[in-house]
This record gives structure tokens, C-alpha cells and sequence, in this order.
């Protein structure tokens, strides 16, 4: 039995069984670029922070409930310069939701409301907190619903 499969059982133990994804191609560079036991660990620990905060980013946008996947960078603001751009890449930075502040998309038909709010969604998730989309005619109906 080799070292590797005795660290199976262990890794799975304390949950690490992402590291088992990137341990033989980290052992590989380890040997090939002769690195110190700390560079090597270090790499491999990375490596699972890295997929563990990619799921954990997965899971934040699914959960959201997203109609499309929208981006600031997508938003053309020229299609409508009504829209006050400084405005929307300042809420970009998710600094409101620190402050717990409430931010409230009005606006006529087809303006981009929604896909700004989808965007700001996606950037909250990105920034490690949760987000859900709903549209208004929805959320009235929960509403309603809630109340009765």
C-alpha cells in the first residue's frame, strides 16, 4: 500500500478530499522543480482554498436565481444615459451592503433595470455575500400570498 492510499481514508476525515484532485500533479511539480516540503503544501493548500471559494461562488449564484448571467461590464451604458453610471459602478464596489443600506432600481420599460440588478447581484456574490433575484410582479405575488 502506498502513501498516497493511506492518505485517502485521512484526507476524506478532515473533509480534504479536493486536495486528492491536485496531489499527484503537485507531487509531479514538487519533484520537478525541487521545491521545499512548505512550497509544496502550500500549493496544495491553495489549491483546495481555490476550489472550495469556487463552489462556495457556484453555490451563491445558483441559489440567487438568476434569469442571466449579467455583468456590470456587459451594461451598455450609452444605450440609455439616463442612467447615472457613476452611480452604478460606485454600488459595483458592494460598499452599500456593508453599510446595510438599501438600493431600489426604478425606472420605465426595457431601461436595464433588471439587468443592472442581476449584475449588482453577481457582484455581491463574487464579493462573498448572498443574493436573491426576484422580479417585482413575483415578489408582489409572495407578497400577497405572505399576507393572507
Amino acid at each position: 500500500m502506498s502513501p498516497t492510499d493511506e492518505l485517502i481514508p485521512m484526507l476524506k476525515k478532515l473533509r480534504l478530499s479536493g486536495v486528492l484532485q491536485s496531489l499527484q500533479l503537485r507531487t509531479q511539480q514538487a519533484v520537478d522543480d525541487n521545491l521545499s516540503h512548505s512550497e509544496f503544501l502550500f500549493r496544495l493548500l491553495g489549491d483546495e482554498v481555490e476550489r472550495r471559494d469556487s463552489k462556495q461562488l457556484s453555490q451563491r449564484v445558483r441559489r440567487a436565481a438568476f434569469e442571466h448571467a449579467r455583468t456590470l461590464e456587459d451594461f451598455d451604458f450609452h444605450f440609455n444615459p439616463s442612467v447615472p453610471k457613476a452611480k452604478v459602478l460606485e454600488l459595483g464596489t458592494c460598499s452599500f451592503l456593508e453599510r446595510h443600506d438599501n438600493v431600489l432600481i426604478v425606472g420605465p420599460t426595457g431601461v436595464g433595470k433588471s439587468h443592472l440588478a442581476q449584475a449588482l447581484g453577481h457582484r455581491a456574490c463574487r464579493a462573498g455575500f448572498s443574493a436573491l433575484y426576484v422580479g417585482a410582479h413575483e415578489l408582489l405575488l409572495k407578497l400577497r400570498a405572505a399576507r393572507g
